[in-house]
């Protein structure tokens, strides 16, 4: 008999007795939430203080004092504010130019981005390039010679030419290429092999497997187009065509004291990305659970 064979076991460790981080240091756990609260606060809070002062009456904001909630809430500002100026409008254009652009972006970007991760052909590096070279030009370069073509066209002052320039992105379809170029090329030989379409391929295998990036992508989109502010100022002249920023800095230059409407157009200018960011968010998880192959 060996030392080994007459050395007693370890001791086994008694039931309930496993180590866990956040009860040998409940001050970190605590911490980290006072801490996520404080963050939470500060980005909470200016979208709190726009409500409020949207809801205030005119006596209130003309106090000059800073009013936390209103003492009788005026839910009429909005009808005041649609009054005003024609935001039905501006709402409507802004939302057929972010829309469009955002569809057209789900529809081409993904397409050239399968291309260039699973097709082999000649100059396929150079035109790769080429696509990401765009990124490098800022738009106030092309903004000129687009406005003079989009002029001859008779475009400006129109939908397609609030949409047109952007129906692609180099960002997007650099997005696409590189979720698609890691997807098995077993998948499309199979698919292949058993008489499969490259349109079906694209359409039922490669699109399914992308939701989460499509997700992001159509966030990303909405919300910058959304938000456009220099080419709908340049590429419109008439009022009905203004899109919502343009005409929420219009107002805010025509009527600069009432800032309870200001802030009424403000907080309408910010619900539609954040609902589209809850439902893309919905969209993302659903399309990270069900991507994986097997």
């Amino acid at each position: 008999m060996t030392l080994l064979d007459t050395a007693p076991a370890p001791a086994a460790a008694p039931a309930g007795s496993v180590v866990r981080r956040d009860r040998l240091f409940p001050g970190d756990r605590a911490a980290s939430y006072v801490l996520l609260v404080l963050l939470g606060l500060v980005t909470v809070l200016p979208l709190l203080y726009m409500l409020a002062l949207s809801l205030q009456s005119d006596a209130e904001v003309f106090a000059g004092e800073p009013v936390l909630w209103p003492a009788e809430p005026q839910w009429d500002n909005f009808v005041r504010l649609f009054e005003a100026a024609p935001f039905g409008r501006f709402f409507l254009n802004s939302l057929i130019m972010a829309g469009a652009i955002t569809i057209a972006h789900l529809v081409f970007d993904p397409l050239v981005g399968y291309v260039f991760a699973k097709f082999d052909f000649p100059g396929k590096r150079i035109a790769f390039v080429a696509v990401l070279s765009t990124l490098m030009v800022p738009f106030f370069v092309r903004m000129l010679p687009i406005y003079a073509i989009f002029s001859n066209l008779g475009w400006i002052d129109t939908y397609q030419g609030l949409i047109v320039p952007f129906l692609m992105d180099a960002y997007g379809i650099f997005l696409m290429r590189q979720f698609i170029q890691p997807l098995p090329d077993e998948l499309i030989e199979a698919a292949r092999v058993d008489g499969a379409s490259e349109l079906r391929i694209y359409l039922q295998i490669i699109l399914p497997q992308c939701r989460p990036a499509l997700a992001v992508l159509a966030l990303l989109t909405f919300v910058f187009q959304w938000n456009e502010f220099l080419w709908p100022l340049i590429a419109t002249s008439t009022t009905e065509m203004r899109t919502m920023p343009i005409g929420l800095t219009l107002f805010n230059q025509e009527y600069f004291t009432q800032w309870n409407l200001t802030a009424a157009g403000a907080l309408i200018l910010f619900v539609p990305t954040a609902l589209f960011f809850v439902v893309t968010q919905k969209f993302l998880v659903e399309g990270i659970s069900l991507s994986g192959l097997k």
